[in-house]
């Protein structure tokens, strides 16, 4: 199965398995072919030797680009919720709808102390 081919789901698979490898440190980590084959495997992927050599150059060069990243100095940077300095506008916290609890359960089958009663479907 070519690697473009591959269910969302899949790759999604792929990613999760390939996760935690990327813990550090990185700066000197890369992949080998039977690395990419075990991690191909386990997603359940069927790659060929060219698109395994492929997948094996794009992942290195995640990982590069992650050990990159992971060099940069944060330390006096607040953590962000998103990328740009945005709010988001939030409807006030008030009731809208009128309480028809009793209104509802004057019509069901059971109730009892304001639940309602159903029958007991697993043994």
């Amino acid at each position: 199965m070519a690697y473009d081919n591959v269910s969302r789901h899949a790759r999604a698979v792929f990613v999760a398995l390939f996760t935690p490898l990327l813990a550090p440190p990185l700066a000197d980590m890369s992949l080998n072919p039977e690395e990419v084959g075990r991690i191909a495997r386990l997603a359940r992927l069927e790659l060929s030797p060219d698109e395994a050599g492929r997948t094996r150059d794009q992942l290195n060069g995640i990982l590069a680009f992650i050990a990159q990243l992971q060099a940069v100095d944060t330390s006096g940077i607040a953590p962000m919720a998103h990328a740009m300095d945005v709010v988001q506008r939030l409807r006030a916290d008030a009731v809208s709808e009128p309480d028809r609890r009793d209104a509802f359960q004057a019509i069901a089958p059971e109730t009892e102390a304001g639940l309602y009663l159903v029958p007991k479907v697993i043994e």
